[in-house]
This record gives structure tokens, sequence and C-alpha cells, in this order.
């Protein structure tokens, strides 16, 4: 569903370059050398500077992640372009995100799937980034505070879940919330192996597969006080 009519910038039109040739550099370990053209289309329309900081948005698309306060940051375009190319979207796919953040990846995914249910920890991220979205017109958007690692029950099952914060391992509840033939994508903490993306499908049968994709550095997945 798209919302933006963003024509791309200099700025972006390079960005769009770096990504697509560190997506073609990581090839070995992600299996592919390009990234589906409609998540670059996505990256274009969506203008990232209006997801950073004011005292930040002259590096708004550099390659490269953000601090969006709070011990938080906004994602490098490229790991959010390779996570949403991981999904899969679809134009009739539910998504959950958990980890809203500034929004930036919720309003690429809102560019490609009918609907998506965001969760973030923080609750003035969380206003923050509802307020934008809806200023900027995001309509198939829904952003919640709350605890990610028990996800949103009331929508499941998804199509796809993605999660932009590492944890020490996969939450169950988004396992059971995931619909067969979905797919997750989420940053996991090894501990002394490091982070890694990995990604999680749930076949038809109800199987779970598991697949190291590429290390990774992300902020850590925080639960609630309450948990």
């Amino acid at each position: 569903m798209k919302h933006f009519r963003h024509q791309p910038s200099d700025r972006c039109r390079r960005l769009l370059q770096q990504i697509e040739a560190e997506a073609a550099e990581v090839g070995g370990w992600y299996g592919r050398q390009s990234l589906d053209p409609r998540v670059l289309d996505a990256i274009a329309s969506v203008p990232r500077e209006a997801f950073v900081p004011p005292d930040e948005e002259s590096h708004a698309y550099a390659n490269v992640p953000l601090p969006i306060g709070y011990g938080q940051t906004i994602s490098q375009p490229f790991i959010v372009a390779m996570m949403t190319d991981l999904l899969r979207p679809d134009a009739d796919h539910i998504v959950l995100e958990v980890g809203t953040g500034s929004g930036y990846q919720a309003a690429v995914l809102g560019e490609l799937v009918q609907q998506v249910y965001s969760i973030e920890v923080v609750e003035v991220l969380a206003q923050q980034a509802r307020e934008r979205l809806a200023q900027l017109g995001c309509t198939n958007i829904e952003v919640r505070h709350g605890d990610g690692y028990e996800g949103w029950p009331e929508h499941a099952p998804f199509d796809g879940i993605i999660v932009t914060a590492a944890a020490p391992f996969v939450p169950p509840p988004l396992i059971q919330q995931l619909r067969h033939g979905g797919r997750m994508v989420i940053p996991v903490d090894e501990g002394m192996e490091g982070q890694y993306l990995m990604l999680l499908e749930k076949h038809a049968s109800g199987e779970v597969t598991l697949r190291n994709m590429l290390p990774v550095a992300f902020v850590p997945l925080i639960r609630s006080a309450k948990t």
C-alpha cells in the first residue's frame, strides 16, 4: 500500500547504490546477490530524514545506524532492506514488527504489505512513532507500547514477523503467532559467538527451521519492567 510520493534525492540514490553493492558483497552469507526491486522501491519512497532526530538529519542517507535516544537506534538502511527482503512481503500480508523505534522499518513495510502491527517497549518512542506515522499518512500501521516478546496475539497469526533488537533466543510466543508458511527475521545474540541474523520459517506442516544468515550488531531486546 503506497503512501509516499517521495522522489529520491541524489543522497537517496547514492544510498540505494550502496545497498545494492553491499547485498552483492555479502551474497555468500545471504545466499543471493541482489534484493527484490520492490524492497528497493520502498526504501527509495520512504523519506528517512523524517525518522531521525533533527541533529542527525544531515546523516539521514548515510548507510549507518543512527541514535534516536533512549539507548535505541534507527537501523542501517542496508539491514532494513535485507531484513525486509528476507521476509518476502506481499501485498496481502499482515506483519508484526517487534521494536518500532522511530517507525522507519514499519514505514518501509507499510509500502509493501496490507497491515503492520508494531510494538515498542519504550513508551515515549512508541508515542512519537505513532504520531510521526500518522502525520505521514501511514494508515496501515498500528503502534502500541508493550513487551514485544509476547507478540500481539489479538492480531495473530502473522504472515511475517520482524524483530529489530537482538534476543538471546527466539521468543516462543512469536513462533506460536507466526502463520504456517510464514517467515520471521530476528537477530539472535549467541553470547561469545556474537549476534547473527536468523531466518525462521514455519512450514505448512508446522515444522520450524532456523537459518543463520549474517553476523550483525543490534541493540538488545528489552523486556517490560513488569516481566
